[in-house]
């Protein structure tokens, strides 16, 4: 008996199925309850195959661009005295009396002086009030271990007037900057030792001479003074040729 009516159960669910919908007046679009249940499970495998895509689209329109990358700047090579006048403004915010008494220009990978330019620039100023010097560097270098883009300023340090090697001048007579200089000095020997050995750099040192009281403008060939190839001496407020050196 228990097993006649289990099988009696089976028969009615089969008989379910396969009788038409309740509420369907056309035996033929019936739709059985199996086939509903399979439509209805492609269609919601539809609807979030189609959010995906459009929470995708969303995610990848609000995506964050990425921060550019900062641009390499190359190396600024300038003459002496558009170096020397930002330096010169800055000297005289540290002290209203400060006067130069030398200009030179600092040798770095970034280039080799034939033009007159160099990335770098540094002067001493002083100040015969507060007895104080102070040294500035101009750079637009790129070398590795270059001082910061700009004016740096030096540490103070202390001035006497009857120091011959930090005599003061009028900046009125920085008329000739190094590039003039050094065409000047290309004349008297300059272009024979770049023409030799065209990698000898050429540096430059302004300052003032007490003994004839001009500013002069030494064009070294070499990496120092001491052991330069050959030195020229110009005057910085006429651009003529005084001497060789050496």
């Amino acid at each position: 008996m228990k097993m006649d009516g289990l099988n009696d159960v089976l028969s009615l669910a089969v008989a379910s199925e396969d009788r038409p919908a309740a509420f369907s007046s056309n035996r033929n679009t019936a739709v059985k309850p199996r086939q509903w249940a399979k439509g209805m499970g492609w269609l919601g495998l539809a609807l979030i195959f189609l959010s995906f895509s459009v929470l995708t689209a969303c995610s990848s329109e609000n995506k964050p661009e990425e921060p550019a990358k900062p641009e390499v700047k190359g190396p600024e090579l300038v003459t002496a005295r558009s170096a020397f006048q930002k330096m010169y403004v800055a000297a005289r915010g540290w002290n209203q009396d400060a006067k130069p008494y030398r200009i030179e220009s600092v040798i770095t990978n970034d280039g080799n002086g034939h033009d007159g330019k160099w990335a770098i620039w540094r002067a001493g100023f002083a100040s015969a009030a507060q007895r104080s010097a102070k040294t500035y560097t101009w750079s637009g270098s790129a070398a590795d271990n270059a001082p910061a883009r700009g004016i740096n300023p030096g540490i103070e340090d202390s001035y006497s007037a009857t120091n011959a090697s930090m005599q003061t001048w009028e900046i009125a007579f920085l008329k000739i900057d190094s590039d003039q200089a050094l065409a000047t000095a290309q004349k008297h020997g300059g272009d024979k030792i770049l023409e030799k050995d065209p990698n000898t750099p050429v540096i430059y040192i302004c300052d003032w001479n007490h003994n004839t009281n001009e500013l002069v403008w030494h064009v070294i060939y070499g990496a120092a003074r001491e052991g330069s190839k050959l030195t020229i001496s110009v005057n910085a407020s006429t651009g003529e040729f005084i001497r060789v050196e050496k």
